[in-house]
């Protein structure tokens, strides 16, 4: 990717070169060496200008290109359709008799240039209604789609996501940062033990997820030089492809939402998605530890959830039939309160 695009911008500085060298030497004064400094120079500039150009758009994606070719394609069209319905309406009220021929220039200019700018407009307010497929052009009815999921370095260090990649619910939704990637294999080779036990891990799960074929992970290239921090090139990057977060980074659990992005947790999802237990139910738990209070036990679900038994202090290391008496949500999982049946 990168000897390609070095390759594409030599040949345009080149051609620049080439083209505007070659047409001032074509003009009929001036003396030729001064002229061929000139086409260079100009060349210089032009191919300056392709480059900020190149800058600029690599802070917008297709979509936000196809929408704004689509938009000029029906102004265009509204213009041309102002300035038609004017020319009629002139010919037929004699107004081209009465008006400066200037003057009905400048009409008909100003009707193009608001048509073309409505057109844009309102094709980028009413953006999200469109789905644009080349060579055809469709209308949706919904404005509803469904976002991708960019992947940070937490999610990769929990192989529940292999689990949940497994299931189909992400398929053709994942983005790796290819950034990301090369930094996590950077940290495999060079750096601390456990930083490099941590990103072999990340590239072990990475690679499981490739191997996943109906997942379709794809990488998105894009780079940002100016950063250095991982996390705020993430969120640059789902500005950019108007896309959510996938992270297991128990921090952001709190915070759902960042500078307009969304953060999906998996400890949030492996929350939600842990059995219900009403008060009134009974099940079978072992007491593993002493609680706090006295004569209480404490024990775990296979989930991980918590079970506090009151009264199951005497039966440390025992399966006992316990009762729920209430469930507590907290930011870090569920609490199952309970008493002994015995």
């Amino acid at each position: 990717m990168k000897i390609s695009l070095a390759f594409l911008r030599v040949f345009f500085v080149l051609l620049s070169l080439f083209f505007m060298t070659a047409f001032m030497t074509s003009l009929p004064v001036g003396p030729i060496g001064q002229k061929i400094l000139i086409g260079l120079g100009v060349g210089a500039v032009f191919s300056a200008l392709l480059f900020s150009i190149e800058a600029l758009f690599k802070r917008y994606n297709l979509k936000a290109f196809n929408t704004v070719i689509l938009g000029l394609f029906f102004g265009y069209l509204l213009g041309q359709a102002l300035t038609s319905i004017f020319n009629a309406v002139a010919e037929m009220s004699h107004m081209n008799m009465v008006l400066q021929p200037q003057t009905i220039h400048l009409i008909k200019v100003s009707l193009f240039l608001v048509g073309t700018y409505l057109g844009t407009l309102l094709t980028l307010h009413f953006s999200d209604e469109i789905l644009l497929s080349i060579p055809f052009i469709k209308l949706s009815q919904s404005n509803i789609r469904k976002k991708d999921l960019l992947i940070d370095a937490t999610t990769l260090s929990d192989s529940r996501i292999i689990d949940l990649a497994t299931t189909g619910l992400l398929d053709n939704t994942l983005i790796m940062p290819r950034f990301l990637s090369q930094e996590l294999y950077s940290q495999s080779e060079i750096g601390e033990e456990h930083i490099r036990i941590k990103a072999k891990r990340c590239i072990d799960t990475l690679k499981k997820l490739e191997g996943i074929s109906s997942l379709a992970l794809r990488y998105d290239e894009t780079k940002f030089s100016d950063l250095n921090d991982s996390f705020t090139k993430l969120l640059r990057l789902a500005r950019l492809t108007d896309s959510n977060i996938l992270s297991a980074d128990l921090s952001q659990a709190q915070v759902p939402v960042i500078e307009g992005i969304h953060i999906l947790n998996l400890h949030a999802l492996s929350n939600a998605l842990k059995p219900l237990m009403e008060a009134g139910e009974s099940m079978k738990i072992k007491i593993q530890r002493f609680g706090k209070e006295p004569n209480q036990g404490v024990g775990y679900l296979e989930d991980g959830t918590m079970v506090v038994v009151n009264g199951g202090g005497d039966f440390v290391g025992e399966n006992i039939d316990v009762q729920v008496l209430s469930v507590k949500h907290t930011s870090s999982g569920r609490m199952i309160f309970c008493n002994t049946m015995d």
